[in-house]
């Protein structure tokens, strides 16, 4: 693939840009953050009004640390392209990185109205509420996210473990078995049932 797309890079700016984009984002899965931004330069320089461009270019300021930076990259992309999913997403996950929950939140729910059945969004969404401090939400997000993924052992045992921390005992111990019963082998969950079990 690589390969493939290096052949375009003496083509016209459009073309060049989108094999950029590309190289960009095939370094970035490489975890080769040089060449990662290497490309994502040469993509925004290449065409600036190429959001996911824009995007992977936040992505690799994203991986050095800079969320701030990236957030800006991100707000381009959308301004150039406001159905940009990836963009948004990253966007959320640069508020919340940079501890800005309510523009993270915002981000993930106008996500949730474009994607309402992605996983990873509604996982967000009960997380920022768990961050929040709002059980409630995030059990009811968590809720939502089981009907689309419902044999994920992680996101049972987090739903125990908000039922057991609002004192629904039944509720977490149902959760938490359903966890178990997909992934035997996570120790938390274990201690949780033995613990009810003596009790």
């Amino acid at each position: 693939a690589l390969e493939t797309l290096k052949m375009f890079e003496k083509k016209d700016s459009r073309v060049k840009s989108a094999a950029a984009t590309n190289l960009s984002f095939l370094y970035y899965l490489g975890n080769e953050l040089e060449q990662a931004t290497n490309y994502a330069d040469l993509a925004v320089n290449s065409d600036r009004y190429n959001p996911a461009a824009l995007t992977n270019k936040g992505n690799t300021v994203f991986a050095n640390g800079d969320c701030e930076k990236a957030a800006e990259f991100y707000k381009e992309a959308l301004r150039n392209d406001s159905l940009c999913t990836e963009a948004l997403y990253n966007l959320g996950l640069a508020y919340k990185k940079l501890n800005r929950i309510d523009e993270a939140l915002d981000c993930f729910l106008k996500l949730h109205a474009i994607l309402p059945n992605s996983a990873q969004v509604l996982y967000q969404l009960a997380s920022i509420y768990q961050i929040m401090e709002d059980p409630n939400q995030a059990i009811e997000w968590l809720l939502q996210l089981i009907t689309v993924v419902p044999t994920d052992p992680h996101v049972l045992s987090k739903l125990g473990n908000l039922y057991d921390t609002e004192g629904d005992k039944s509720q977490a111990f149902h959760y938490y078995c359903e966890s178990y019963r997909y992934f035997p082998s996570n120790i938390e969950v274990i201690e949780w049932l033995g613990a009810y079990y003596i009790d």
